[in-house]
């Protein structure tokens, strides 16, 4: 299998879990989607176009590239989901060993995200939501 193939593979998978992401609420989007726009710039010039200039995803990618920043929306969404998921998960009864480890990845995602720029903001992405 050549190394171009294997990195096609890998946008395509990360491309199929980004767009899981972003109708599950307990799956991430963002990440994902870099990564198949990383896999998609070294395997297919056309896929990683398609990507960059999608209407939904596009702008989420390119506040990264371009000023490595997460916009207030996005922030927003991906606190409420991460707090929506401990609260669930003690809702649910998880053991108190899971509940810790969960807290402090969590506390650590949170605290990643908040601290990333908010970059510039996007009128057209408040309209989708």
């Amino acid at each position: 299998m050549t190394l171009r193939l294997v990195w096609m593979l890998v946008g395509l998978a990360a491309t199929a879990c980004g767009i899981a992401g972003a109708v599950l609420p307990l799956l991430p989007t963002t990440p994902f989607l870099l990564v198949a726009a990383y896999a998609f710039a070294r395997s297919s010039p056309r896929l990683h176009a398609w990507l960059i200039d999608h209407h939904y995803f596009g702008p989420l990618i390119a506040n990264w590239q371009q000023n490595g920043s997460i916009d207030r929306k996005t922030k927003r969404a991906a606190i409420a989901v991460m707090a929506a998921t401990f609260a669930l998960s003690w809702l649910l009864g998880v053991t108190a060993v899971v509940l810790v480890v969960q807290a402090i990845v969590l506390c650590a995602a949170t605290t990643f995200v908040l601290t990333r720029p908010s970059g510039p903001h996007n009128p057209d992405q408040d309209r989708q939501a």
